[in-house]
């Protein structure tokens, strides 16, 4: 007996922005991108796709596959940092969006960690009451919280959503267990500031502004290890050697990041899912993003067991696992 994913789904704007538009707009080129991050284009919202809609359209998806109405949906959770408002939450506009009129909703923030974070609570809170149906959602308009004029980071980010719907079942399939970290300590190297303070006292006078600053040699050198010892101590917790593992989808951050983790692994590229060079970081949507993919293409059979993995600002790791 388990939480289990029962559908999954994913929602990308229609706008591609490929390395050479970025040309020229910033001193970059395509070369230099592609080697660096693996990235080639990445989708940017257009008017209408402000990041509830984005996570509603991907959840609407999940519900389709789940073949689970919005009205029987209990609790929804979205994980971003760039909801459109900071008052009412996201879920909030999600809940209103797909008519879940029974279910209470909140957004958490743990920036790329977002959606693993989110999946852990879902899944306790089915252990607690079974016959909870859970909406997870990831969604992210990174654009509106970019920096143009930063080569170092506007080159990385989209936007997108992916979602899951959550259900408790019989039998072994289900999520194993899941091992979460933080570490406020570091927060300077990957953060985003709010807007003003309206009290000058509380006004934040270094404060470049509501987007993403990165010192990313410095993030790249935690991420790795990071996300690394969180998989082995999940696995060792678990009892499942890396061997069992069929699957696995780490947060899209960029493909250096991707074949460091791999390579420190000692696992296959063939077990790895990566799709970063078609839509960049796309923070807390970037797992349910893959995930939807993966499980589209049948990549994930009944009985596989899928790893997931991120890191994200704050600092915040973990890891996941899923019998399917």
């Amino acid at each position: 007996m388990g939480t289990a994913i029962l559908g999954t789904g994913a929602y990308l704007p229609e706008r591609v922005v490929s390395n050479h538009d970025l040309a020229r707009i910033v001193d970059t080129n395509d070369e230099w991108i592609r080697t660096r991050t693996g990235i080639n284009t990445r989708r940017i919202g257009g008017q209408g796709d402000e990041t509830y809609l984005l996570a509603a359209r991907a959840a609407a998806q999940a519900l389709l596959m789940a073949n689970i109405s919005a009205a029987e949906i209990d609790l929804i959770v979205v994980a971003t940092i760039s909801s459109h408002m900071l008052m009412p939450s996201c879920a909030c506009f999600v809940q209103k969006e797909l008519g879940a009129s029974r279910a209470f909703a909140f957004d958490i923030n743990a920036a790329c960690s977002g959606f693993v974070y989110a999946l852990d609570l879902a899944d306790k809170y089915i252990l607690a009451d079974p016959s909870k149906k859970i909406l997870v959602i990831g969604a992210e308009a990174l654009s509106s919280r970019t920096n143009w004029e930063d080569r170092n980071t506007c080159i990385l980010f989209g936007d997108g959503a992916g979602a899951v719907v959550l259900g408790h079942v019989d039998g072994d399939r289900g999520v194993i267990g899941a091992r979460l970290f933080s570490d406020g300590n570091l927060w300077s190297l990957l953060h985003m500031h709010t807007a003003p303070s309206c009290n000058p006292a509380l006004l934040q006078s270094a404060s470049p502004g509501a987007h993403i600053v990165m010192e990313g040699r410095e993030v790249f050198k935690y991420a790795v290890k990071a996300m690394r010892e969180a998989i082995l101590v999940l696995l060792e917790q678990e009892q499942v050697g890396l061997e069992a593992v069929k699957l696995v989808i780490p947060h899209q951050a960029n493909i250096r990041i991707l074949n460091n983790l791999v390579e420190r692994l000692g696992i296959g590229a063939e077990k790895v899912f990566i799709n970063v060079q078609k839509y960049g970081n796309t923070s807390a949507a970037s797992i349910p993003i893959a995930l939807d993919e993966a499980n589209r293409a049948s990549m994930i059979q009944p009985g596989d067991i899928v790893l997931l993995c991120s890191f994200g600002g704050g600092f915040t790791w973990g890891a996941a696992l899923i019998r399917w």
